[in-house]
């Protein structure tokens, strides 16, 4: 066992201690969530889940946000950026925290590190613990600051999350088969709240065993991309409970093509029940896709303790 793949499982604890923490998303009428990488795909299921609950939101990628913040959003009043990073040092999240605060906007820094420039470079801080062991590849940060997000925009979790997410966790570890590991081309199908999610663990995947991934709106799929599919596919489905019929019909259509396809909450070749309901799937499948990463990561013989080209922390002179 690599030090990734005992991370990923030594996470629940962290969960565990972080439940309750709540920051607030109250300050203005409009969130904007600002991330790089992970902390992006984060800022979309979050932004999402805000969008639901009522409250306007946006995602952001952190250099987008820093550079050109009016094409996505006009006027900085009343304005709450929440800006995501697991080490508070990205460049482009620090320069982004900073230019919010002198334009007006209220920020928020959600990390695990309660002592970094975001944190000191913010007007609330939301943190909580990660593992110490956890390298490169961002996996019990990544739940964590999902989890305290949540938690932010008023979600109240269950304390049986942790454990929902560890059964699904180990429920897929155990029943993944070499058709999988086979396959060269792997599509990550998530649609509201999930398509962050989705292209969360189509980057897990990616830098994780150097695997060609996509990530896609599950109907958006079938207009155009579906051209790719054949027998050297794989397809990970996360079914949304309001959308499960459609989505079943289209992983139909994807194993009729050659796909091989794990459906995470609905059919699929590889079949497994998601213990949530659409507010926290999110949060319960993310150990799930970073141990699919894992063991592709490990039939291909790659050490994801490091990944090639990839640091743990992302800055720029």
């Amino acid at each position: 066992m690599n030090t990734t793949e005992k991370v990923i499982f030594e996470q629940f604890p962290y969960w565990e201690k972080a439940l309750g923490s709540n920051g607030s998303t109250d300050r203005g009428e409009q969130l904007v969530f600002v991330g790089c990488g992970t902390s992006y795909y984060l800022a979309q299921t979050l932004a999402a889940s805000a969008n639901k609950a009522g409250r306007p939101a946006i995602a952001v990628p952190g250099a987008e946000w820093l550079n050109r913040p009016s094409v996505f959003w006009p006027d900085w009043t009343s304005t709450h950026v929440v800006v995501i990073s697991r080490s508070g040092e990205t460049t482009e999240a620090v320069a982004a925290a900073k230019h919010s605060r002198a334009n007006g906007a209220f920020v928020t820094g959600l990390t695990v590190e309660a002592e970094s420039s975001l944190a000191n470079n913010c007007d609330q801080l939301v943190a909580s613990p990660t593992h110490p062991e956890e390298g490169i590849v961002m996996t019990v940060s990544a739940s964590l600051m999902l989890l305290l997000g949540l938690q932010m925009l008023g979600q109240v979790l269950p304390a049986t999350i942790a454990r929902s997410a560890e059964a699904l966790a180990r429920s897929l570890d155990a029943s993944l088969s070499s058709r999988m590991h086979e396959r060269s081309h792997v599509v990550f199908l998530g649609g509201g709240p999930l398509y962050g999610i989705a292209s969360e663990g189509a980057l897990k995947l990616m830098e994780m065993s150097q695997v060609m991934t996509q990530a896609f709106h599950p109907l958006e799929y079938r207009h155009g991309p579906i051209s790719l599919v054949d027998d050297k596919t794989a397809a990970v489905m996360l079914y949304s409970a309001d959308q499960k019929d459609a989505e079943a019909k289209l992983v139909e259509e994807l194993q009729e093509k050659g796909a091989f396809v794990v459906g995470l909450g609905g059919p699929g070749d590889l079949s497994l029940t998601v213990d949530a309901d659409l507010e926290t799937a999110a949060l319960v499948l993310l150990p799930a896709l970073q141990i699919l990463g894992e063991r592709v990561a490990q039939s291909r013989n790659l050490d994801t303790v490091a990944p090639r080209h990839l640091t743990k922390v992302v800055t720029l002179a």
